[in-house]
């Protein structure tokens, strides 16, 4: 069976992540874009197929396959217990799991897989009866992650959907916030132990982490962002080679972009649904969802009364300057967030109707769907 997953021209974003890797690590990055953009795809292609195993060590810790509510399941997610060892020095473990990792074998191979950090049984036991959990946990990474550095490996810290650690930090927890991302500077920027890198679409929660995490002058962005339209035909090419065992018009190619633009995710389902029905009625079934969304989203609007939280104030928000904010995008695709006032913007972002960049300043539609969705509701 042909794999119609495979990777997709992103060399852009992979030739600048390895030009980062390669030298000297001295910032956190923060890898940010809309829903469904291709970060995570992207960061997974890398570990597992473009870096040079013989230098580097990946670590990644997935918090989208977590339940993370409390502490305890935060500390929980950063590792994969080791069941078998009844070590509980973690300096002899770091020892024993760093010549293990250097050599190479099948563990190695598991880490270019995607695996949180080992630690022995013994000594997470050991963890979770102190009340204080950090210092300990924060220890034994910076001394496994020294020791691979001293036998010649470089590890690489991935943290996957960032966001889902926001409940924990925004209720009572500011304090894990910032300890997790001083220690992170630590490793970056004091003793150049490790690469870092979180992975997140939430691009509000990102500000927050860098300025509760006081990171300024310590992290820079990368933006992993739908792609251009040029790639975008290529990628409906490739898919239709892959999948439909022919070749698409230009005019079928340009409608699909019409219709959802460079959402990869959104391309590909299309390219799936056109092999047994006809093209134009799986894009008009999948706007004719948006705008339904979009329609119920205002509705529910005029039964409710929005609120968001800046710092200590709780702002209500009318349903008049949700509509008219998201008037401006009639025309317009993308805009300056100085045209929205910030609790407007703030709520339609938690709703995922729209996306910031927060190195442009600037607001756009989570997708083509649903700027074309937000075009002709007959409601706005």
């Amino acid at each position: 069976m042909v794999n119609i997953m495979k990777f997709f021209d992103r060399e852009n974003e992979i030739e600048e992540f390895i030009n980062i890797i390669n030298r000297e690590p001295d910032d956190i990055y923060f890898i940010f874009g809309p829903i469904n953009s291709g970060k995570s795809t992207l960061i997974r292609e890398i570990i597992t197929n473009r870096l040079d195993k013989n230098k580097y060590i990946p670590f990644f810790i997935d918090f989208r396959t977590r339940n993370v509510v409390n502490v305890d399941n935060f500390i929980e997610c950063l590792f994969e217990v080791d069941e078998k060892s009844k070590i509980d020095d973690f300096r002899e473990y770091a020892k024993s799991l760093s010549d293990l990792l250097v050599k190479g074998s099948e563990e190695i191979s598991n880490y270019y897989l995607g695996m949180p950090i080992k630690i022995p049984k013994p000594f997470f036991d050991k963890i979770f009866n102190k009340k204080d959990k950090s210092g300990d946990v924060y220890q034994y990474i910076e001394y496994l992650f020294a020791k691979l550095n001293e036998k010649g490996k470089k590890p690489i810290l991935i943290f996957d959907e960032l966001q889902m650690i926001k409940e924990i930090t925004l209720n009572g927890n500011r304090l894990l916030l910032w300890s997790l991302f001083q220690f992170l500077v630590a490793l970056t920027k004091v003793q150049h132990l490790c690469h870092v890198f979180c992975i997140s679409s939430d691009s509000l929660f990102i500000e927050y982490v860098y300025n509760t995490g006081e990171l300024v002058g310590r992290a820079k962005y990368l933006l992993v962002d739908d792609l251009d339209k040029e790639t975008a035909l290529k990628f409906m090419d490739f898919l239709a080679k892959e999948i439909l065992y022919k070749y698409l018009s230009d005019e079928e190619k340009e409608l699909i972009y019409s219709y959802v633009g460079g959402k990869a995710k959104d391309i590909k389902y299309v390219v799936e649904e056109s092999k047994f029905k006809d093209l134009k009625d799986v894009l008009e079934y999948m706007l004719k969802d948006e705008i339904q969304k979009l329609d119920m989203f205002l509705e529910i609007l005029a039964y409710s009364k929005p609120k968001v939280k800046i710092g200590d104030e709780i702002i209500e928000i009318k349903k008049e300057d949700i509509v008219n904010a998201l008037k401006l995008f009639k025309e317009n695709y993308v805009i300056s967030k100085k045209e929205i006032s910030p609790p407007v913007y703030i709520y339609l972002i938690k709703k995922n109707i729209l996306f910031l960049n927060p190195i442009e300043g600037t607001l756009k539609p989570q997708s083509f769907l649903i700027w074309n969705a937000i075009k002709q509701s007959k409601l706005l």
